[in-house]
């Protein structure tokens, strides 16, 4: 069983060793959003859990089994949502949520003792930490908690650890698997107030008789400690081999791939979860996605639109779209805008061109992660919304110059299911035999059986223009153009 915690709803998936869907389950999340303020309480997604943990119950009875059939159940959150429990496990008033913006001075003192001790990974969850243990209302003994934390809390019936990937952004250092003794007396934040550390895929413990009676799970199940919800997406895509990259263009665009070793950036652009068996997780997530379809183009057919978008294509009108300001993928520019040059002649060029810059900016992320050092030579899965478009499909095999894969069904919570059988190990068995392919997009050749080069203009227009807005790094633009060059 995979059990996946988004920001508007939980979703449960139970799934046999080939990949087939023996039953699901979903129920939605309240939240509450005001200015820079984003909670939800911890209870509302235990309850949520449970509704969606019933759900796949009753798919399951309807086949003529029951949940006795779960050997293990994993569990993926949110990546930086952080929550305040008493001793017992009480929450103490709601959860930050990943985007909730109060820990503004918190966020500078853990980034620079992150820095003075040079550390590599991110602390935001840490400061959101810092935030809660310092309300007044803290009692003494507090302990935080990740999103997913305090659903394998519930499931066990009493603490269990976190694991690297969920505790990434609380500074944890997964090479150690531990928390860094040096940043936590910085940040002024107290050991014994943060869970212990295991790696992903490890047994926390089995599900416990307060959870069997509230879920349906038979008691004694395995919980398995899980990963953040972009990594589960990745394994749910089956994408687990070195130099194997998942491509999710949705909302905004998201890139991560699997490494042998950590991948180092320097800029901190790219960060790195590790794999239960013992690879990386490298990637990062680009402000840039489809999310500008539905503002700019609400009302339009988008299969009409994209097929007279596709007979202009390439468009000398570039654009970087950027879905909100600023971009943090493939580099940091905080004051980074929708970028539109040229005039679109009609509705259908000013699709084009917003297809065509988001085929341009992840050409860019895969830049970048070569510039790392990181290997490119497996396959590209695409997912997310946008990989459903035949069009925007094809194009960006065609700006990539590599076939894209596809599969028939990539979500978190299938992730979740393949970590929870095949963890260790046997994860590369597990996604081979539950993540079914089935399709592949050729980029179109020229006749020298060649990627066809019509992008490659334009791109390294967008690149140099982006420099000279002091958006883009001259390095990283210089590695760009070297790329284009063949």
């Amino acid at each position: 069983m995979g059990i996946d915690l988004g920001t508007q709803s939980v979703r449960c998936l139970v799934v046999d060793a080939t990949g087939r869907v023996l039953g699901s389950g979903s129920a939605g999340l309240p939240e509450v959003r005001d200015g820079v303020e984003h909670t939800q309480h911890p209870d509302d997604w235990w309850e949520a859990v449970v509704a969606a943990v019933r759900g796949a119950g009753e798919e399951v009875a309807a086949a003529g089994t029951t949940l006795g059939v779960v050997r293990a159940v994993a569990v993926d959150a949110t990546s930086g949502t952080v929550a305040l429990l008493d001793r017992a496990g009480a929450a103490i008033g709601p959860a930050l949520m990943y985007d909730d913006a109060r820990a503004t001075g918190e966020t500078e003192r853990a980034a620079d003792a992150a820095r003075e001790l040079g550390l590599e990974g991110p602390t935001a969850a840490l400061a959101r930490a810092m935030w809660l243990l310092g309300r007044d209302d803290a009692p003494a003994g507090a302990q935080v908690a990740h999103q997913a934390d305090v659903i394998t809390r519930r499931l066990v019936g009493s603490p269990v650890p976190t694991d690297t990937s969920t505790s990434l952004k609380s500074g944890v250092d997964p090479v150690a698997v531990a928390w860094p003794a040096g940043l936590l007396d910085a940040a002024g934040v107290d050991r014994a107030a943060l869970p212990d550390v295991v790696l992903p895929g490890t047994v926390l413990g089995t599900v416990g008789a307060q959870a069997a009676r509230e879920t349906g799970l038979p008691r004694g199940t395995e919980v398995v400690a899980g990963m953040t919800d972009g990594c589960a997406s990745q394994l749910g895509a089956g994408v687990v081999g070195v130099g194997d990259w998942n491509s999710v263009l949705g909302t905004t665009l998201v890139l991560k791939g699997v490494t042998a070793a950590r991948l180092v950036d320097p800029a901190g652009v790219v960060y790195s979860h590790r794999s239960s068996d013992g690879s990386w997780l490298p990637g990062g997530a680009s402000s840039v996605g489809a999310g500008l379809v539905s503002r700019d183009f609400g009302g339009a057919d988008l299969d009409d639109l994209s097929r007279a978008a596709e007979r202009v294509l390439p468009t000398p009108v570039l654009r970087y779209p950027l879905v909100s300001p600023g971009e943090r993928f493939p580099f940091r520019a905080p004051d980074a805008r929708d970028l539109v040059l040229g005039e679109p002649a009609d509705e259908a060029e000013a699709f084009a061109a917003l297809l065509q810059g988001a085929a341009y900016a992840e050409r860019l992320c895969l830049d970048l992660l070569d510039s790392l050092g990181a290997p490119l030579d497996g396959d590209v899965v695409v997912t997310g919304g946008a990989s459903a478009n035949e069009v925007w499909t094809q194009l960006r095999a065609d700006v990539l110059g590599r076939p894209l894969h596809r599969v028939r069904l990539a979500e978190p919570a299938l992730g979740m299911a393949v970590l929870a059988r095949g963890r260790g190990s046997d994860l590369g068995t597990a996604a081979a035999e539950m993540v079914e392919r089935v399709a592949v997009v050729e980029p179109r050749r020229d006749t020298g059986g060649r990627p066809a080069e019509d992008h490659v203009a334009g791109y390294r227009r967008l690149v140099d223009e982006l420099e000279g807005r002091g958006w883009l790094p001259a390095d990283l633009a210089a590695h760009a153009r070297r790329r284009s060059e063949g």
